[in-house]
């Protein structure tokens, strides 16, 4: 297979070649699994927080305590290796607190931000 990929303005063409075929699908790491609720509706302790799925910059926070959020709308964007990652929440909520502010350097699983 035949990449080609830029870097710091520079394009480069790479070949790439598969040697194991996996059968399980691949699940890029700036996805983000949804929380679902444990049964009979109550969130537990884990699925009451957005942990960081990467290591990075905090470039922006769309979010503040004790606003209202829908699933899927933006909580902050993460920049990791030149690429912006989407913080989305999981659920419709409210922000109970927001653990980093723009500018902050975080963590692969580091809370981020805690829901009510």
């Amino acid at each position: 297979m035949k990449l080609q990929i830029t870097i710091d303005g520079k394009t480069y063409e790479v070949d790439v070649e598969v040697l194991e075929e996996d059968e399980s699908p691949q699940i890029p790491s700036h996805t983000h699994h949804r929380a679902m609720p444990a049964a009979g509706g109550a969130w537990d302790a884990e699925e009451r927080v957005c942990r960081s799925p990467v290591m990075g910059l905090v470039i922006k926070v769309s979010v503040q305590p004790g606003q209202a959020i829908e699933s899927g709308e933006q909580l902050m964007i993460l920049e990791a290796m030149k690429m912006e990652t989407n913080v989305t929440a999981p659920r419709a909520a409210t922000v109970k607190s927001v653990h980093v502010a723009q500018g902050d350097s975080v963590k692969v699983d580091q809370v981020l931000i805690e829901l009510e």
